[in-house]
């Protein structure tokens, strides 16, 4: 038995000289029975270990066992080798102790496989506790029993409070039955799970989780684990929400466009031969417009840039209008407004006004300033000067209504239109909340 066994087995004195050696240590150490018999047993010990020798000698002599502890040994070659070794003391015929035995087992494999788990494990708790989603385990039954770093950093919470069905208490109560009852199925059923839900962190607010659980199966395909992790979704939800408020807004506002578009159509007097030309030429003004409100997301536009978009087809006219106002700030409905009647009276003034004479001007001035009261007021004119003089029309077409109609009940706004010697003109005044 002795020489059939992988482990090294020594006999030694207490003095240390080697009394038998089986073939177990000479596979393992690499020295044969005849070579190493009477030699002492420190050749296999590595100099900066001998004091183990020290230490075992003494507890032998008190007639103590030596229990197993792992070192390290040295071979034939010099090269080291980790063992297990036990030493037992051997007593004569009057109990006194004579001997001891040693018994020494290779490890190096053992060694080597855990030094692999601990990297292993190092690995997976660097990736588990740095990865962005809060991650978990729970037994087959779904009882959980470990978590990431990241759910106890978020939640604020201990593994004892949260083990089991613990994570019930971090879960939003409209939510919780739902999300539990849920889970308890897809345990029974041991389908892939996947839920939304709000989670309370440790701040007390409420944050969005995209949660998913796939199950871990042995060889035979029983389920042994659940893996599951929560990922914050809070921020995309949030832009989905807000993609889909914008995609119903568009929606609203093509139909209206294209309902101002067939308004255009229908009363820019079809009859007279340059309907084409400016049924185009507003329909431009409205893109001007439109394009403006995409560049600045739908939301609110300063006056200049309103008027310096409609103005831009006037090409070198534009050099004729003078514009002046302080900075101020339009709703893109109280813009679409403007922007018509600007884009109809810059098209009159080429035509008919002060634009079709190099001479003439165009004063474009705006004010906010408070009525006496608590109300602000928003004024806004169109003054032409050196131009033409102004006839008011026989009859109200369809521009008359762009310049005063629409802005009147779009801004709930007082309109006035002057067609005096000197040239056009045109005012505006609306409460402030009216452009806001």
């Amino acid at each position: 038995m002795v020489e059939s066994t992988d482990d090294a087995i020594v006999g030694k004195l207490l003095d240390g000289h080697i009394l038998s050696w089986n073939g177990g240590a000479e596979r393992i150490f690499g020295w044969s029975a005849s070579e190493i018999i009477g030699c002492n047993i420190r050749v296999l010990i590595p100099a900066d270990r001998q004091e183990e020798e020290d230490r075992i000698i003494a507890s032998i002599s008190r007639g103590e066992r030596v229990p197993t502890f792992e070192t390290i040994r040295q071979r034939k070659d010099g090269t080291k080798i980790n063992v297990a070794i036990t030493v037992s003391p051997v007593l004569g015929d009057d109990g006194r102790v004579i001997a001891a035995s040693k018994i020494a087992r290779d490890i190096t494999e053992s060694i080597r496989i855990k030094k692999r788990l601990e990297l292993s494990e190092e690995r997976f708790r660097l990736l588990a506790d740095n990865m962005s989603q809060l991650a978990w385990i729970a037994d087959r039954d779904g009882w959980l029993f470990w978590y990431n770093k990241r759910w106890f950093d978020y939640t604020g919470t201990t593994l004892e409070e949260m083990q089991g069905w613990g994570w019930r208490a971090v879960h939003h109560p409209d939510y919780v039955e739902a999300v539990a009852n849920r889970f308890a199925e897809h345990i029974a059923s041991g389908e892939d799970w996947e839920d939304t839900f709000p989670l309370r962190g440790a701040d007390g607010e409420w944050r969005w989780f995209l949660s998913r659980a796939t199950p871990i199966r042995d060889e035979a395909g029983n389920i042994i684990y659940w893996f599951g992790t929560n990922t914050d979704v809070t921020e995309m939800r949030d832009a989905e929400q807000r993609i889909e408020l914008l995609l119903q807004e568009v929606n609203h506002r093509s139909k209206n466009m294209l309902a101002v578009i067939q308004s255009l159509a229908r009363r820019s007097d079809a009859d007279q031969p340059d309907f084409i030309e400016r049924l185009e030429k507003r329909i431009r003004g409205l893109a001007a417009n439109q394009d403006l409100l995409v560049r600045r997301a739908w939301s609110r536009i300063p006056v200049m840039e309103m008027i310096e978009a409609q103005l831009r087809s006037l090409a070198d006219s534009r050099r004729q209008i003078v514009c002046e106002g302080p900075d101020v700030l339009l709703s893109p409905k109280a813009a679409e407004a403007l922007a018509m009647a600007f884009h109809e009276m810059g098209t009159n003034a080429m035509k008919y006004g002060a634009l079709s004479v190099p001479e003439g001007q165009v004063l474009v001035r705006w004010s906010l300033n408070r009525d006496g009261g608590a109300r602000e007021v928003f004024r806004i004119e169109w003054i032409e000067s050196g131009g033409p003089p102004a006839r008011e029309p026989t009859r109200k077409g369809f521009g008359t209504r762009i310049i005063v109609d629409v802005p009147r009940v779009k801004l709930d706004a007082k309109i006035s239109t002057e067609y005096l010697q000197e040239g056009f003109r045109w005012g505006l005044e609306c409460a402030a909340a009216s452009i806001s």
